[in-house]
């Protein structure tokens, strides 16, 4: 189901919806009589490429979903842990661990960190599983954390989470009644914030990653068609998805029957192989070999 999930709503998403289109266009002019049907088809196709890479719409579209929650700010409230949402990752051994994160993990993981060194005592959560590579999200993650200083006592790890529905249940589960800063991107804050509310958790948001704005006043980056505006458009529409998503599987199942247990690993008491250990970050990070020992504790 996970899977499928996946693939359908890639399908789905505005720009290969838009080629699937020009080319039933094309295969209507080059195989059939129906010439001038395939003609507008493929017109639509192309106007409809450029309204989904154009600021004013990408933008104002995607901004509302962005601005339903302000930023973190410093609270008078004990926080006990700080979690991370995942968002997507490479291993590659050639290239740094900042790199092998998505811009949308390594912006999240960034704003985890600086809450988290707002409350001393506080753990941070990375949750995300492998996606197929081998090695999780969450130890991902958790090595460029390490990297940034944050010490391995105060990593947790959930590593079998694929999604938010999955996240939020495992979060719920570990977390209990203690105070959680729930970190994701702005996008994604509604339905993250809804699936963890869903779970039992009422989490402090703290959305990152935004991508809309409307303050651009040079014409050629406003006006122009571009890639980043495109961006904004699918992060739209992905979201809407899974609100949709989310509303169709409340109306066909009760979620309060199922149980869901974490797997749970703390980065300082495990002995087994797989665990990133100090000597990890050393190897990768050669050159600022004379640091670490500094760094994470």
């Amino acid at each position: 189901m996970f899977e499928l999930k996946k693939v359908v709503s890639s399908l789905l998403m505005p720009l290969p919806a838009m080629l699937i289109l020009g080319f039933l266009g094309l295969v209507l002019i080059m195989f059939t009589a129906r010439r001038k049907l395939g003609s507008l088809i493929i017109l639509v196709s192309l106007c409809g490429t450029f309204l989904i890479s154009f600021q004013p719409l990408s933008s104002r579209l995607l901004m509302p979903l962005e601005r339903q929650y302000s930023a973190f700010l410093p609270i008078n409230q004990t926080i006990d842990y700080v979690m991370v949402l995942g968002g997507g990752h490479v291993v590659d051994d050639q290239i740094p661990p900042t790199s092998e994160l998505s811009r949308a993990s390594l912006m999240r993981l960034s704003e985890g960190i600086r809450i988290l060194r707002m409350y001393p005592g506080a753990k941070l959560i990375l949750s995300g599983y492998d996606g197929g590579t081998g090695v999780s999200h969450a130890r991902t993650m958790a090595k460029v954390a390490l990297a940034l200083g944050v010490s391995k006592p105060d990593i947790i790890l959930l590593e079998t989470a694929k999604d938010t529905w999955e996240e939020a249940r495992q979060a719920a589960a570990f977390v209990q009644n203690k105070q959680l800063v729930l970190v994701t991107s702005a996008s994604h804050m509604k339905r993250a914030m809804y699936e963890f509310e869903a779970a039992g958790l009422t989490p402090y948001p703290a959305p990152t990653n935004f991508l809309a704005q409307k303050e651009i006043e040079q014409a050629w980056q406003k006006y122009t068609p571009s890639s980043r505006y495109l961006e904004q458009t699918e992060r739209y529409w992905h979201e809407t998805t899974g609100l949709i998503w989310q509303d169709l599987r409340e109306w066909v199942a009760n979620e309060g029957n199922q149980e869901f247990m974490p797997s749970v690993s703390e980065l300082e008491s495990s002995a087994d192989a797989d665990k990133i250990t100090q000597q990890d970050i050393e190897a990768q990070l050669a050159p600022e070999e004379s640091q670490e020992p500094a760094k994470a504790q």
